[in-house]
C-alpha cells in the first residue's frame, strides 16, 4: 500500500533518491534455478514469476547451464558417465 502511494505522490521534497531501485534485478542463474524447482514443484505461478525475470533466452540459456552442471555432479557423484545419467533421468535406454 505504501509503494502505491510513493509511485503516485512521488519522493517528499528534500528526500535523497534511493541508491538501489525498487525492484532488484534477477541475474540468469537466479531465474533458472526458480524456474526449475518451480517445474520440480508444478508450481505454475512461480514459473511465469521466474520467466518474466530475464529474456527467454537468457532464460534457456540459464536452464541449460544448470541441466549441465546437474548431471555433471551426479554423474561424479554416482561414478558414472554424463551421458548414462542425462539417459537414465530421461527414461531412455543404456546407448
Amino acid at each position: 500500500m505504501l509503494d502505491r502511494l510513493r509511485k503516485r505522490f512521488g519522493p517528499r521534497r528534500g528526500s535523497a533518491p534511493r541508491a538501489h531501485p525498487e525492484t532488484r534485478q534477477h541475474n540468469i542463474f537466479e531465474a533458472a534455478a526458480a524456474y526449475v524447482s518451480a517445474c520440480a514443484d508444478d508450481d505454475e505461478p512461480r514459473m511465469d514469476e521466474a520467466a518474466g525475470w530475464v529474456s527467454p533466452e537468457a532464460l534457456s540459456f540459464g536452464v541449460n547451464e544448470l541441466a549441465c552442471r546437474a548431471v555433471i555432479a551426479l554423474a561424479r557423484e554416482r561414478g558414472q558417465s554424463p551421458r548414462t545419467v542425462a539417459r537414465t533421468l530421461l527414461g531412455l535406454p543404456a546407448a
